[in-house]
């Protein structure tokens, strides 16, 4: 055979006989330190790329991380003595934001330094594959920044879990957001597609925040299955609708063992604060700072929202009455 055929990321493409993996990341002019490698659905770890021959009929997937959700004085989104901690370990800041829908790679760095996030979402997708084509990684410092892969656009437990698998052989750890959508229309999550996903990584080792309805019985579920935390949503994904149902979310956080994260339908920063006064433990967002006519200063607003909102929670609010109650003292009243 004088040469082979491949299909790579859904496209025909010609390679000689014993081409490797790496050597075929190389020919494409690809920085093989930002992708992951799939052949024939299994992915290939890192160290045997040089060594993995392809073979004729091949299917070969290269991916990498691009935005999506969903410091510098500004301060963290937090406190140091009130810490988030997310599979043993330990977050200042409430804020989970997003890195999609940004108008540049630039805007959306400034918006993750002025919101105090320290965990920030990326998808999972197949590469450009032409060379030299800025990466959302790049605008992202990973020595303040956590990455939080998520697997955003799939609709089954078994996409999901090859994306997980291929973030981790990208070297994101194992901290994963685990999206399996229902329904393309309203994006709402698949729960038992969730929890069949969330218990075969969970077993792999994964640290899993799963998104799902805000229902306490597959909250409950979830819980139950190891994940790290539970991710209910506020409302459809980028509707900016705000909390539709507080009281499916009180339930679930007096049953809740592990941290509560709204995420999805955040509109603005009031919602961001209901949240957390709730007793939310933290919030997730993309659409609602990205999407803002001014996404910096809405990140700034969102970053005040979250502290006000669980200082108020831990301040404790006053009963709700139906009558007043005077503030002055009735006593000693002028007669």
């Amino acid at each position: 055979m004088n040469e082979l055929r491949l299909t790579v990321n859904g496209e025909l493409r010609r390679a000689d006989p014993g081409t490797t993996v790496a050597g075929l990341l190389r020919v494409m002019g690809i920085d093989p330190a930002r992708v992951a490698v799939e052949k024939n659905r299994d992915v290939v770890p890192r160290a045997t790329w040089a060594e993995t021959g392809l073979s004729d009929g091949d299917k070969i997937e290269i991916v990498a991380f691009i935005g999506g959700g969903s410091g510098d004085g500004l301060g963290q989104a937090g406190s140091s003595e009130d810490p988030l901690i997310l599979g043993g370990r330990r977050f200042n800041s409430r804020l989970l934001i997003g890195t999609g829908k940004y108008r540049t790679l630039e805007e959306g760095r400034e918006a993750i330094l002025r919101s105090g996030a320290e965990i920030v979402t990326v998808a999972l997708r197949r590469v450009d594959l032409t060379p030299g084509k800025p990466n959302v990684l790049d605008t992202i410092d990973r020595t303040r920044h956590t990455i939080l892969p998520n697997t955003a656009g799939c609709y089954t437990a078994e996409e999901a879990i090859r994306t997980c698998r291929l973030a981790r052989e990208l070297g994101i750890a194992d901290l994963v957001k685990l999206e399996v959508i229902g329904d393309e229309r309203t994006l709402f999550p698949d729960g038992a597609a969730t929890l069949e996903a969330a218990r075969v990584l969970v077993k792999e080792g994964f640290t899993v925040l799963p998104y799902c309805m805000d229902d306490p019985i597959l909250a409950q579920k979830l819980e139950d299955a190891g994940c790290a935390a539970v991710m209910p949503l506020a409302a459809p994904i980028g509707s900016g609708l705000g909390i539709r149902n507080p009281y499916n979310l009180r339930i679930i956080l007096e049953r809740a063992k592990v941290p509560i994260i709204v995420d999805a339908g955040v509109g603005t920063a009031s919602d961001a604060a209901v949240a957390m006064e709730l007793g939310c433990h933290g919030v997730l967002m993309n659409t609602a700072i990205a999407g803002a006519r001014d996404p910096l200063m809405m990140a700034e607003a969102m970053r005040d929202a979250i502290i006000a909102g669980r200082r108020a929670f831990r301040a404790g609010r006053i009963p709700r009455k139906l009558y007043a109650t005077a503030s002055s003292p009735v006593d000693g009243l002028i007669e």
